[in-house]
């Protein structure tokens, strides 16, 4: 299910951007990119809601609901890198050694 979950985002993604990319903005002409278009105004009436409006809503919607479910489903696997290694036994240390006996002094001869 996640795999498949996975490829619908990637689907959703393309889709989005290409919708996205395919609209027409508004002042869409070479006057609006040197600020010559005021011609339109930012809060003024708006037009209909045409079909590319509303593809753009919907993808953008299934977008961020399967962004959410996957990173929802992602955290619940709690899978870790190391899942899959087995432990070993600690190794022990060797004792430190222990520090050495003076040796016994030879008798001195008189």
């Amino acid at each position: 299910m996640y795999s498949l979950l996975i490829i619908v985002f990637i689907v959703v993604c393309i889709f989005l951007i290409l919708v996205v990319l395919l609209q027409q903005g508004k002042g869409a002409d070479v006057a609006a990119a040197f600020g010559g278009g005021s011609s339109q105004a930012s809060f003024g009436p708006r037009g209909t809601t045409t079909l590319m409006h509303r593809l753009t809503t919907v993808s953008f919607v299934l977008f961020v609901a399967l962004a959410i479910g996957l990173s929802v489903l992602t955290a619940r696997r709690g899978r870790s890198v190391t899942a899959g290694v087995k432990s070993k036994p600690p190794v022990s240390q060797p004792a430190p050694a222990k520090p050495a006996t003076p040796a016994p002094a030879a008798p001195t001869q008189k």
